[in-house]
């Protein structure tokens, strides 16, 4: 209700200004416990206990500074960064574009964050809080060794991280969707995977929407024989199916109701690359409670969603996940799991 009430002062201002007064806001709100683990929500996947199956997607809090804030606001994980090794300004403004119309978003930040330093004092602070806290890793834009990097962070952030998130999708950082490509992705998650040495800690990968089918493929054999903890499926768009907005035009990845379908899509089509043996992240358009339901019969064992609290506030998280409860009930099932796939 009450960001009901600010949304048409909100809209007045630059997206990135409104997302920083956003961040400011919640850094001043009380720290609350996040949810207990054993509801009827509750999902098990790469040896985490997820309270229930509803995440905030990476880019909304890059420099991990509200994570505990999010969890708080009923999101049953929180994915922090991307994060790269050095501090980036990412790329010139603007950069971030409400198509209202659409109910979307465009972006083209490329990597903008304070870097490690800044982020790792912080994630250092929390990690006795619980709750279950992804952290997106990235590359530099003018590293010369990207692959490097992501080893670089792994080592750094892996003792406080609850799982590491690989990002090779974004759009925004030219040339980096190249290392989806079947050679550069052993050699990048050989990489990672010594970094991570004798931890414990679960690796997962988040692949872009704009995949071949034999790319869809390759991903799910290397996925499965380096025995990753989920593919996180898919990250934001390069295609542009009909827009309303004046905005249409804009270069950058598309996000929010657009991506849906074709996000969805991917969710199938990984499903059915890997047998039903790789858990899945349904991210990209998801905006209510039904939006997430399909996703989970599709395939997905979790969701996350960012988009969308553009448009509907931060209380979205209690709202689809109160939804998906009544969903599950209706078509009887009695835990998450066994509508996983079950479409």
């Amino acid at each position: 209700m009450l960001f009901d009430l600010l949304k048409p002062a909100i809209y007045t201002l630059d997206p990135e200004r409104a997302h920083r007064l956003t961040i400011a806001a919640l850094r001043a709100k009380p720290m609350l416990k996040s949810h207990p683990v054993d509801g009827p929500l509750a999902v098990d996947v790469a040896g985490l206990r997820f309270p229930n199956p509803v995440g905030l997607a990476a880019g909304f809090d890059k420099d991990a500074e509200v994570p505990d804030a999010m969890l708080a606001m009923g999101f049953g994980f929180s994915e922090v960064g991307s994060i790269t090794p050095l501090p980036q300004e990412g790329n010139p403004k603007p950069r971030l574009f409400r198509l209202v119309e659409d109910r979307a978003v465009i972006n083209r930040m490329g990597f903008n964050n304070g870097g490690l330093a800044d982020a790792l004092p912080r994630l250092k602070a929390r990690k006795d809080r619980g709750g279950i806290v992804g952290v997106n890793i990235g590359a530099n834009k003018d590293s010369p060794d990207r692959s490097a990097d992501y080893a670089t962070m792994t080592k750094a952030v892996v003792p406080y991280a609850s799982y590491l998130a690989v990002n090779i999708s974004s759009p925004n950082t030219p040339g980096l969707r190249a290392l989806q490509d079947e050679g550069a992705l052993v050699d990048l998650l050989d990489g990672v995977i010594e970094a991570r040495g004798t931890s414990m800690v679960p690796i997962f990968l988040k692949v872009a929407p704009d995949l071949e089918p034999a790319d869809v493929d390759a991903i799910a054999r290397i996925s499965m024989d380096k025995k990753l903890g989920a593919l996180i499926v898919s990250n934001t768009t390069i295609s542009r199916p009909d827009l309303k907005s004046r905005h249409a035009d804009e270069t950058g990845g598309l996000s929010g109701e657009p991506l849906r379908d074709l996000a969805l899509q991917r969710v199938r089509d990984f499903r059915t690359a890997t047998g039903g043996e790789m858990p899945l992240v349904g991210v990209g358009g998801i905006a209510t409670a039904e939006d997430a339901w399909a996703r989970i019969l599709a395939g997905a064992s979790l969701v996350q969603l960012y988009s969308a609290m553009v448009y509907e506030g931060p209380a979205i998280a209690r709202s689809i996940t109160r939804g998906i409860g009544k969903l599950m009930k209706r078509d009887g099932f009695s835990a998450i799991a066994e509508a996983v796939g079950s479409e």
